[in-house]
């Protein structure tokens, strides 16, 4: 049996050994109490002399405590090296060289200010160490600096959301009122883009400096409200801001019509102005802030935070945290998971620069190969549940946040929007942050300065005491549009017309007193001046606005803004009547042109002669002598055209030739009739010329009026510039057009269409409007680009256009025109021409010619024995005219002709024998005789398309007879 004591003694020594091994192996893997991690120091530089920087300050120590109480024995620790800048860039400077020279930090938080981080960030560069600095401004390029992480958002992100607001309400101009250092000046150009976007000019830009006494504040706001914007964007640091809103409700421009946007930092940074200031001078400022969703770990960090603040600044006041705290603490918790993923790969400690002679202390530095490693970790991570809500840094650049608009009411402020880049403003937001589509573009309703609930206009009438300029033209005629009258006393300036009319209606209409007064302009020969030089008065700020028959043209609105059209216009020709053709004796001959007069007269011809040459051998009513034939030929032909032709005709080919014919006949009377009725019955007033383009070829003067632009249309037309005369009054139009170009007057008055329908409704009967209508936009007025007055005035015409006033103001200076003749789209009767009946003409030439032809091709054939023969050529023909002219014979229609004639004479001969007996009893009784002539010398008194009596040839062979005996 063993003894006790030895195996206790074995149990002793066995976990005594245990024990050793134990403490070697903690020794090897470097776990002992003096080696237990590998420490990486951080450099923080803050202004810690400024609120915010003891915000960040606070955030920052929670954030490495809660890394290093989560993180696992044996982790990376990290050390922080804070060092303050006291405001000044020297400071800051010096104190990132002695963290990097002297503590050789492998990473660097700060400076809060830009032009602090700006050397800051060279440092980085060259040393290779990433420099993450809440600094916002734009000028700070992430892309130029490699070693720049950006952990809040520029300034420059905002500018969208505010140019959706001012979108929002349709503001046309805004002033933006900027600190004079590089944090003001940063977000300038960028806003001025973004507004520009959304068409909004910034129409003044108010520098303050921060070291601006409450004076020179003063008289910088009485500056800015003898300017009509009304609309105010401040980008201010709190301090200055707080003193700028008290001079402003000083001078009274936190009452209503005011409008005031403050940017992301001063809304985020409120808590840090007096609430006095708040609630005496900032109620109805919007304002924007980045969006920070609450949560469970918001709040119970957000108890922390002060309890910890409390701790570190016992004797401050409480200060609020802000979403600059947020970002810090997401930053370095940022850091520190970077750092832990980089891990123990390498040794933190810089790399030490080749010796050589002449090294700049920067050059000594050396670099930080952990650093490298740090940035490519950094530049892109994501914290999704991070205080500030979705905490993401892609290439080294914050990505955007929704931006919450508020209200500032009573002693804080009300939520009354969000905006989003891809969705723009909504109402309300999901719960993933992104605005809420289904929700209206609008923002929820706000308190205006001055407790008003009505949106501000943007703009007011500046209360200098100045009036609107409106520039007004002077010319010697046309006053029924605009007449100006100086008194002589007193120089005032007054001006009556249609248009003076319109534009007083129309300030009237406006829901705001406008005071104005003219200013005369005068246009006309001695000072060359037109109306070109009258709208670049307005470019040139000398007039607000000019009121006048001012077309609206693409040329002026590079200049200058108009308002919308409250007169149709357009560009036309007015030329002289011709003199009334229904007291010219020969109008009967105007309903056909010449050419188709000659046609017709030629067609009546040819078809006489088709019809003597198809009827000559079988109708004796076409024999006999020559001049009777010749005769005949122009007689039938023309009779055709009232039917009266009486000649029985036996050849179907001449019944076919005048069926055609006759048709022909019929559509050519019917369209003469109905032309020359035309012409005598409607009044017409047909131009002495119809088109422009005759006055260039023929070399004729053309009028226009004085100062107008019509002048460069007829040059564009290609008008001769020195065939040009231009007139004032409607009385020179008119005796320059009775004068005519060859007496010193014109042919053609060119204008716009207002001037030449009150021309024409004065001299209605000598005038007439010709050729095409040029379009033009119409009279307007003129205004400054980018007034404010334009979109209301604007539709301020529309509403005095659309009402009864409109009409009663043109029956006052126009009157009616029911006492001239409607001109537009008349129609004037004119010749007709050859082309209308060409057809006919071709049908009834192809049908005569094609009976002709067919009765030469069958005379030819007949006589086909003659053309066989050996006879000369002159004797065949001879022979052809022979048998032309001879007679044919017809004895089948005439014996049925005969037998019937010689019925009826017959028939009448007994008749008149027994009549005969009872009147000379005394004469013997006995039966008379009869001769009846050859069937040929009998039928044509029964031919034609009336036949004469029948009983006169047999009475008088009775006759004869008798006395014969």
């Amino acid at each position: 049996m063993q003894n006790p004591r030895c195996g206790f003694l074995i149990l002793f020594i066995q976990l005594v050994s245990l024990i050793s091994f134990y403490q070697y192996a903690r020794q090897i893997r470097g776990e002992d109490n003096k080696t237990s991690a590998i420490e990486v120091d951080v450099g923080i530089i803050l202004d810690l002399e400024t609120n915010v920087g003891k915000v960040m300050n606070v955030s920052i120590l929670l954030a490495l405590a809660d890394y290093h109480a989560n993180a696992s024995r044996g982790a990376i620790k990290i050390v922080p090296h804070f060092r303050d800048s006291k405001k000044d860039d020297v400071e800051a400077t010096s104190a990132a060289i002695y963290l990097l020279k002297d503590v050789q930090v492998q990473a660097i938080f700060g400076p809060q200010m830009s032009t602090q981080t700006d050397f800051v960030i060279d440092l980085g560069n060259r040393i290779k160490v990433p420099i993450i600095s809440p600094a916002t401004s734009p000028s700070l390029s992430v892309k130029e600096n490699p070693f720049f992480i950006r952990g809040a958002l520029p300034s420059s992100s905002q500018t969208k959301a505010i140019a959706a607001i001012v979108r929002n309400y349709e503001w046309r101009q805004v002033v933006i009122i900027y600190e004079d250092s590089s944090y003001g000046t940063g977000i300038v150009p960028h806003l001025t883009d973004a507004l520009l976007e959304i068409n909004t000019l910034v129409s003044y830009r108010s520098v303050i400096s921060p070291s601006a006494s409450d004076d020179e504040i003063l008289k910088e706001l009485y500056n800015l409200n003898t300017k009509q914007t009304r609309v105010f964007v401040v980008h201010l640091q709190p301090y200055l801001a707080s003193r700028l809103f008290l001079k402003a409700k000083e001078a009274g421009m936190m009452s209503s019509g005011y409008a005031w946007i403050m940017t992301d930092v001063l809304t985020s940074l409120l808590d840090s102005v007096d609430h006095s200031v708040i609630e005496s001078s900032m109620q109805g400022v919007l304002g924007i802030k980045p969006y920070i969703p609450r949560s469970n770990e918001l709040i119970n960090y957000t108890r922390r935070w002060r309890k910890r603040f409390r701790q570190e600044y016992p004797d401050m006041d409480p200060v609020e945290l802000n979403v600059y705290g947020l970002w810090a603490y997401d930053s370095i918790t940022a850091l520190t998971k970077a750092i832990a993923k980089v891990g123990t790969t390498i040794i933190p400690k810089f790399k030490k620069a080749d010796t050589r002679e002449n090294l700049t202390d920067l050059d000594a530095l050396g670099t930080s190969e952990f650093g490298s490693l740090l940035l490519d970790s950094m530049q892109n991570t994501m914290l999704k549940t991070g205080l500030s809500g979705e905490f993401r840094i892609i290439d080294g650049e914050l990505q955007l946040y929704p931006y919450e608009i508020v209200n500032i009411i009573g002693k804080g402020e009300r939520s009354v929007g969000f905006w989003t880049e891809k969705d723009g403003i909504s109402h309300k937001l999901k719960m993933n942050g992104k605005t809420a589509k289904s929700m209206n573009e609008q923002l929820a309703a706000i308190i205006w300065p001055g407790e008003s609930t009505i949106v501000p206009r943007g703009w007011e009438i500046p209360t200098s005491g100045k009036k609107l300029r409106v520039g007004v033209p002077v010319k010697g005629g046309l006053e029924q549009f605009i007449k100006v009258e100086i008194d002589a006393k007193t120089q005032a300036v007054t001006a009556n017309g249609f248009i003076p009319d319109v534009f007083k209606e129309v300030i009237q209409s406006l829901p705001y007193a406008i005071p104005y007064e003219f200013i005369p302009f005068p246009i006309d020969s001695p000072t060359s001046q037109d109306y070109d030089d009258l709208v670049n008065k307005v470019s040139s700020k000398e007039y607000d606005a000019v009121v006048g028959d001012v077309t609206i043209l693409a040329s002026r609105a590079k200049y200058v803004d108009f308002t919308l059209p409250f007169s149709e216009s357009g560009i036309s020709a007015v030329v002289p009547v011709r003199n009334d053709d229904r007291k010219n004796a020969w109008i009967f001959l105007k309903p056909l042109k010449s050419e188709l007069w000659i046609t017709t007269g030629g067609f009546f011809i040819f078809i006489g002669f088709v019809v003597w040459v198809l009827e000559h051998g079988v109708n004796k009513e076409f024999r006999g002598p020559k001049h009777k034939q010749v005769g005949m030929i122009f007689w039938f032909s023309f009779s055709t055209l009232v039917f009266a032709h009486r000649e029985r005709v036996t050849s179907n080919f001449t019944r076919f030739v005048l069926i055609v014919w006759v048709f022909v006949v019929l559509v050519l009377t019917s369209s003469y009739t109905a032309n020359l009725t035309s012409m005598l019955t409607v009044q017409q007033l047909q131009p002495s010329i119809t088109d422009l383009n005759d006055l260039i070829k023929n070399g004729e003067y053309v009028g226009y009026q004085e100062g107008s632009f019509v002048k460069d249309v007829l040059k564009h037309m290609k008008f001769d510039s020195s065939k040009f005369r231009s007139y004032s009054t409607l009385e020179e139009y008119s005796d320059a057009l009775s004068r005519g170009s060859k007496n010193g007057g014109v042919g053609a008055i060119v204008d716009e269409l207002p001037y030449l329908r009150l021309f024409l409704n004065k001299y209605c009967r000598k005038y007439i409007m010709v050729g095409p209508t040029y379009k033009a936009a119409g009279f307007g007025f003129a205004f400054p680009k980018g007034s404010p007055l334009v979109p209301d005035v604007s539709r301020a015409v529309l509403q005095v256009m659309e009402g009864e006033f409109m009409n009663n103001i043109i029956q006052k200076w126009f009157g009616n025109e029911t006492d001239c003749p409607k001109q537009d789209g008349m129609a004037i009767a004119s010749s007709l021409t050859l082309d209308s009946f060409k057809g006919l003409f071709l049908i009834a030439g192809v049908s005569a010619g094609s009976a002709l032809l067919l009765f030469f091709l069958i005379f030819l054939y007949q006589n086909r024995e003659i053309l066989a023969t050996d006879d000369s050529v002159w004797q065949k023909l001879s022979a052809i005219a022979n048998a032309f002219d001879k007679e044919k014979d017809n004895s089948n229609s005439m014996s049925e002709e005969q037998s019937e004639g010689n019925k009826i004479q017959t028939a009448m001969l007994f008749a008149e024998s027994e009549a005969s007996t009872e009147i000379f009893p005394h004469l013997p009784l006995q039966s008379p005789e009869i001769r009846i002539s050859d069937g040929l010398g009998t039928s044509p008194a029964l031919e034609g398309f009336s036949a004469t009596e029948p009983g006169t040839p047999v009475h008088e062979n009775i006759t004869g007879t008798t006395e014969d005996r």
